[in-house]
């Protein structure tokens, strides 16, 4: 029975499904990530109050906390979609996903309503948050339980493109509006027309989904009264499910999550802010790697069938480990050659007194870095500049070191404003000067840039992307019985890819920062991926053959 259901072609109502569940996740995809897109837009519109470096920080800070409520809107959606079914909760979801993006479009900027303008940007961003966290693990759930035996993997693998489709519509769509309008226009107001073409997207989803019908699983369940009365007391209250929570967390979502977004978002963040490369090429060429990349979901998702989910998702995490470090250098070498070769040729040194030094992770802007080292810092990370640290006397100012040359810093604390402005004006200066003279570039030579090898290692990142991605919403429906399968499979998705994932740009910069290294940001990632691949590896059970229907 299960061979004859596999080898068979898909039906014109499983087309439907697939196609109506993929495009409204696209759609809705669009809307999350428009803004982590134009995070350094945003920065200046909504967070203008604060230094430049605060501002970005606190823009990827309110990006992130979308995703920190994610989890939340997979408890709340997930135990409406275990109760009264799987098709209206997507209604509610598209509605507060595409209703908040598009008032982000019309959302005045601080400079007209001051503090008020980031307050109602994060509230907005955080109803993004609890939409999505109830829209994935719905879409998973109603596409698995509507494909045949043998074929899951295939089937739930179109819903795993959309997140990297509804990027790159994204993305083209402010390619598209940055082209027609011009990058001064763009950066005053025409950030906001992505935003505002959402509604005709919501328009379109919201009309898709009225013409779902209810996913076969649930409703044979509904029939037979067999639905659950508790779906969170029931997935987490009782320890052999809540035991298979927390592995499909730390086992598959975790290293899924920080290898998804260290392939697409961080690249691209690692692109224009660390190695300075034009923000406009920048995007193309992600938007070139997700394009060849983007059929490999549906290959492994495919492949999963055959070998299993678990071997798959456990390679990309691995590969993910084993290579991050030298495939993001490379990427360095390619996209910014001069600054490749500076940094091999002229280290800079930061040396000073351990004491004088904070944590630059300065989320809301209220601290003042008056200290010399923090100084020091702050001029180097605005710069994009990897640096070394070296304990230096106590009560010594700090100085920065290019090549040969030493550059002595200064204090601002206790003296007059005027003063502490002119001496940061000459620091900054001879700071500037010195990395010119040792051949650091102040931002990406574009006719320099090995653009066939960036795209090749781009693609790369993604195909381990889909790697881990393709096959795991199969795996995550597999895992659980389907009257609680919606509440059960969404809140470890989304712990692990609303906190492991979403907040990987925030964390791997404060580590940049902190440790003056461009690359040290890759240790999470690797880290959080390296546990995966030991706990899912020792304790995950292969799922490819469990009958969803008999599991309930």
């Amino acid at each position: 029975m299960a061979t004859a259901q596999a080898s068979r072609p898909m039906t014109p109502e499983e087309k439907k499904v697939i196609f109506a569940s993929s495009l409204g996740t696209v759609f809705e995809w669009y809307d999350f990530y428009l803004y982590g897109s134009l995070a350094a837009i945003i920065a200046k519109q909504f967070f203008s109050g604060l230094d430049a470096g605060s501002a970005f920080i606190f823009a990827l800070l309110a990006f992130a906390a979308g995703f920190i409520v994610r989890p939340f809107g997979a408890i709340v959606f997930g135990r409406l979609g275990d109760m009264i079914g799987r098709k209206y909760t997507f209604l509610v979801t598209i509605l507060i996903m595409g209703l908040s993006t598009f008032i982000v479009g019309i959302l005045p900027s601080y400079a007209s309503i001051g503090v008020a303008a980031p307050v109602i940007l994060i509230a907005l961003r955080m109803l993004q948050g609890l939409a999505l966290g109830g829209e994935y693990g719905g879409a998973a759930t109603y596409v698995a339980e509507h494909s045949p035996q043998g074929k899951r993997g295939a089937y739930t693998s179109w819903i795993q493109t959309t997140a990297t489709l509804g990027l790159f519509l994204s993305l083209m769509v402010i390619l598209g509006t940055r082209t027609v309008i011009g990058e001064a226009a763009f950066a005053d107001w025409g950030w906001r027309v992505p935003f505002l073409v959402s509604i005709l997207l919501l328009a379109i989803s919201v009309w898709i989904r009225l013409s779902m019908n209810e996913s076969p699983a649930f409703a044979k369940m509904k029939a037979e009264g067999k639905t659950s009365k508790a779906p969170l007391s029931e997935s987490f209250g009782q320890w052999k499910n809540l035991k298979i929570v927390i592995l499909a967390l730390i086992g598959l979502t975790a290293g899924q999550a920080v290898v998804w977004y260290s392939g697409q978002f961080y690249a691209l963040f690692f692109l224009t802010q660390a190695l300075k490369v034009d923000g406009a090429a920048a995007n193309i060429y992600v938007a070139i790697s997700l394009l060849i990349g983007t059929p490999f979901f549906i290959l492994f998702g495919s492949l999963s069938d055959k070998i299993g989910r678990k071997p798959i998702i456990m390679a990309g995490c691995l590969l993910a480990v084993v290579t991050y470090f030298p495939v993001f250098e490379a990427l360095t070498k390619a996209a910014n050659p001069d600054l490749y070769k500076a940094q091999q040729a002229s280290k800079v040194v930061v040396t000073a007194d351990p004491n004088e030094c904070s944590f630059q992770f300065n989320p809301t802007g209220t601290v003042k870095f008056t200290s010399s080292c923090d100084i020091a810092k702050q001029v180097l990370a605005g710069a994009s500049v990897s640096y070394e640290n070296a304990v230096g006397a106590a009560g010594t100012p700090a100085s920065i070191k290019i090549g040969d040359t030493v550059i002595t810093g200064y204090t601002s604390k206790g003296i007059p404003a005027d003063e502490a402005k002119a001496k940061d004006g000459e620091f900054k200066k001879a700071v500037a000067e010195a990395l010119k003279a040792h051949g650091y570039p102040a931002k990406a030579d574009m006719a320099k840039v090995d653009k066939v090898m960036v795209i090749a290692i781009l693609t790369y990142l993604v195909i381990l992307v889909t790697m881990v991605y393709g096959p795991i919403a199969a795996m995550l429906v597999e895992l659980f019985p389907t009257r609680i399968r919606y509440t059960s499979m969404s809140l470890p998705y989304h712990i692990g890819n609303g906190w492991f994932g979403g907040l990987l740009p925030t964390t791997a910069f404060a580590i940049v920062a902190q440790t003056g290294n461009m690359y040290n940001g890759l240790w999470y990632p690797i880290i959080i991926a390296g546990m995966t691949v030991v706990i899912g590896t020792l304790f995950i059970k292969e799922t490819k053959d469990v009958d969803i229907y008999a599991n309930d």
